[in-house]
C-alpha cells in the first residue's frame, strides 16, 4: 500500500504567494521581453475596445430613419472597425507566440535548476522518495506552471485592460446604464475571492495524487517481470486502480468545483445584461440615451463581463500552477548534500589507508544501526565484511563513501578524517561495483568509459579483456558501438555486471569496493572474473562485500557483522579454527 510520503504530500500550500514571487524571478531573467510583450497586449487591447464605440456610431446612423441612412458614414465606421480589428488580432497572435516562447524557456530554466538540484541532494532523499513523483515534478509540475505562463498572464493583462477600458468607456456613454449594472461587479468579486479559497487547496492536492499515481506505475514497470513471475497482476492492478481512483477524484474535486465558478459568473453578467436592457429602454424613451449610446454600452457591457468570467477560469489555472510549483520549489529548497568544511583538501596520491574508530551510524535518530565500530584497512590489504542480511554491510560501505556521515565516531584515510577532505576527491578515489548493476543508453563503450574522461579503445577493450567480457562484446553486430538500450534491457543481467565491473578495472584508483559484484554471474564467468577482479585489486585497499564465502577465503582481513556490531575478525583459516560464527556461516553455505 502506499507509504506515509503520499499522504504527506497532500497538504495545502504553505506558501501560494512565495510561491508566485519566484516563479516571477524566473520572468525577470526575460523581463524586457515580457514588458514588451506586456505592452504589445495593452495596444491589442486598446484597438479592440475602438470596436463598440464605432459598431455605435454606424448603428446610430439609423436613429435618422429608413431611407435617410448615411451609408458613407456607415461604410466608414464599418472600415475602421476592420482596421483596429484586424490589428488588435495581429498583435494579439504575436503575444500569444512570444509568451509561449518565453514559458518554455522558463520552463527549461526550471528543469536545469531541479536537475542540478538532483545532481548535488543526498542520497538519503532518493532513499525516502519514489523516483516516480521526483519526475513527476520535474516533468508535469513544470509542464503545469510553464503552460500558465504562456497564456494565463497574456490573458490577465488583456482581461485586466478590457475590463478597465470598459468600464471607463461606459461611464463616459452613460453613468446612468452603468449604475444598471454596478451590483454585478462586488457579487462577482465576493464569489470569486470565495471560491478561490475553496479551490487552491484542492489543486495541491491534485498534484500530489498525480505525483502518487506515476510514483506507482514507475515502481511497477521497473518491476514487470517480478510481477509476472509471481502472477501478481491483478492484485498490482487493483492498487493502481485504487490510486487511479483517488488522482480521477482529485481532479474532480478541483476542476468539478472550480468549473462552477464560470457558469455562475455567467449568470450573474447576464443579470446585469437584462437590468442594462430594461434600464436602456426606459432612459430611451426619456430621451436621456440615444440608440448608439445604447448599442455602444451593450458591447462594452459585454466585453466587460466576459473577461471577468475569464479571470474565474484564469484564477483557477493560477492556482493549479501555484500548488504544482510549490511542489517544484519544495524539491528545490530541500537540503544539499554536507558542503566541504572550510580548508578542505584535495585526496591526492591516495597511500589506501582507512580506518574506522567507534564509529556509530543510524539512518534515523531512534535507530542505530552501527555500534561503536571500528576497522582498520592498511594500503594493499583487502577487508572482506560478510554477515546475515539486515548486519549493516552496506552501511559500512555508505560511509566508506561519504554517502551519510557519521553520528559519532569518524573514517579516516591516510590517517585524517575523511571529512577533511572535498566530497568530490574522497569518492574519485574509490571504485565502486555495487549488485545493483547500473548501465545508460548508449554504447557500450561510453558505458566502459564511464568514469574515464578521454579513454581510448584500446584501455577500453583491455578493461573488458580482464573483465572477460570482450568476447561476448565482438559477437555484437557492432561490437562496441552496440546501443544498450534504457536501463540495460537489451542485455542479460550477468552482462551488465561485467560491464560495470570492466568500467571499475578502467577506473584507475587505489582503493576498490566491491559489494557482491559476482552475484549476477555464472559460476564459471565467476572463476574467470574472480581472476580478473584479484588482478584489479592488486596493491589496492578493497572492501568486498560477499554473500559467497568462498569468494572471500583469500581475504587479509574478515569482519563478521551481526546486528551492526563486528562479532568476529580475522583471516579465513583463523575463523574457522575458532567454530564461531563465521564457522556456522560458512558451513550453512554447503550443508
Amino acid at each position: 500500500m502506499p507509504g506515509p510520503r503520499y499522504r504527506a504530500a497532500a497538504r495545502k500550500p504553505r506558501d501560494a504567494k512565495g510561491a508566485l514571487l519566484r516563479i516571477i524571478k524566473y520572468l525577470a531573467v526575460y523581463k524586457w521581453v515580457v514588458v514588451t510583450l506586456v505592452l504589445t497586449a495593452f495596444l491589442s487591447n486598446i484597438g479592440n475596445l475602438m470596436g463598440p464605440k464605432l459598431a455605435g456610431e454606424a448603428i446610430g446612423e439609423a436613429e435618422a430613419g429608413i431611407g435617410h441612412v448615411n451609408m458613407h458614414n456607415v461604410i466608414y465606421y464599418a472600415l475602421w472597425m476592420l482596421v483596429f480589428y484586424a490589428g488588435s488580432n495581429i498583435l494579439s497572435f504575436l503575444v500569444s507566440i512570444g509568451m509561449t516562447r518565453v514559458g518554455r524557456k522558463v520552463a527549461r530554466n526550471m528543469r536545469r535548476d531541479v536537475f542540478d538540484k538532483l545532481m548535488v541532494m543526498p542520497v538519503s532523499y532518493f532513499d525516502r522518495n519514489q523516483a516516480g513523483d521526483i519526475i513527476s515534478r520535474v516533468s508535469y509540475d513544470i509542464d503545469v506552471v510553464s503552460t500558465c505562463l504562456s497564456t494565463d498572464i497574456v490573458q490577465i493583462v488583456t482581461s485586466v485592460v478590457t475590463v478597465v477600458g470598459s468600464f471607463i468607456m461606459m461611464l463616459i456613454i452613460s453613468p446612468p446604464l452603468v449604475m444598471c449594472m454596478i451590483f454585478t461587479i462586488p457579487a462577482a468579486i465576493i464569489f470569486t475571492q470565495y471560491m478561490s479559497k475553496r479551490t487552491r487547496p484542492l489543486y495541491s492536492k491534485r498534484s500530489a495524487a498525480y505525483g502518487e499515481m506515476n510514483g506507482f506505475a514507475e515502481e511497477m514497470f521497473t518491476g514487470q517481470k517480478t510481477i509476472l513471475a509471481y502472477a501478481n497482476e491483478d492484485n498490482i492492478t487493483n492498487r493502481f486502480s485504487k490510486i487511479n481512483d483517488n488522482a480521477a477524484k482529485a481532479y474532480r474535486n478541483a476542476d468539478g468545483l472550480g468549473m462552477r465558478m464560470g457558469p455562475t459568473i455567467g449568470m450573474i453578467n447576464n443579470i446585469g445584461l437584462a437590468a442594462i436592457g430594461m434600464g436602456g429602454a426606459i432612459l430611451y424613451m426619456a430621451k436621456i440615451v440615444g440608440l448608439n449610446q445604447i448599442s455602444s454600452f451593450v458591447l462594452y457591457s459585454r466585453k466587460f463581463s466576459g473577461p471577468i468570467n475569464e479571470i474565474s477560469n484564469i484564477v483557477n489555472e493560477i492556482f493549479s500552477a501555484l500548488a504544482a510549483a510549490e511542489r517544484v520549489f519544495q524539491l528545490l529548497d530541500q537540503p544539499e548534500e554536507a558542503a566541504d568544511i572550510y580548508g578542505a583538501v584535495e585526496l591526492s596520491d591516495t597511500k589506501g589507508s582507512v580506518e574506522a574508530r567507534n564509529v556509530s551510524f543510524g539512518y534515523s535518530p531512534d535507530k542505530t544501526i552501527l555500534h561503536d565500530l571500528s576497522i582498520k584497512a592498511e594500503p594493499g590489504q583487502t577487508v572482506a565484511i560478510v554477515g546475515p542480511t539486515g548486519a549493516g554491510k552496506t552501511t559500512i560501505i555508505n560511509l566508506l563513501m561519504r554517502f551519510y556521515d557519521v553520528n559519532s565516531g569518524k573514517i579516516l584515510v591516510d590517517g585524517r578524517d575523511v571529512r577533511d577532505y572535498t566530497m568530490n576527491s574522497l569518492r574519485r578515489s574509490y571504485a565502486m561495483v555495487l549488485q545493483d548493476t547500473w548501465v545508460f543508453r548508449g554504447t557500450i563503450f561510453d558505458n566502459i568509459a564511464y568514469g574515464r574522461e578521454g579513454a581510448t579503445m584500446e584501455e577500453v577493450v583491455e578493461a573488458a579483456k580482464a573483465a572477460r567480457i570482450h568476447n561476448y562484446i565482438m559477437r555484437l553486430p557492432r561490437g562496441y558501438n552496440t546501443i544498450i538500450s534504457e536501463d540495460g534491457g537489451n542485455i542479460s543481467k550477468g552482462q551488465k555486471q561485467l560491464l560495470t565491473i570492466a568500467r571499475a578495472m578502467l577506473y584507475n584508483t587505489h582503493m576498490l569496493i566491491l559489494d557482491e559484484a559476482t552475484s549476477n554471474v555464472d559460476t564459471n564467468t565467476e572463476r574467470q572474473v574472480q581472476k580478473a577482479i584479484r588482478s584489479l585489486m592488486r596493491g589496492k585497499t578493497s572492501f568486498v562485500i560477499a554473500h559467497r564465502l568462498s569468494t572471500i577465503q583469500n581475504a587479509d582481513n574478515i569482519l563478521v557483522v551481526n546486528h551492526g556490531d563486528v562479532v568476529e575478525q580475522g583471516t579465513h583459516d583463523e575463523l574457522m579454527s575458532e567454530r564461531g560464527f563465521y564457522y556456522k556461516l560458512y558451513a550453512s553455505q554447503f550443508e
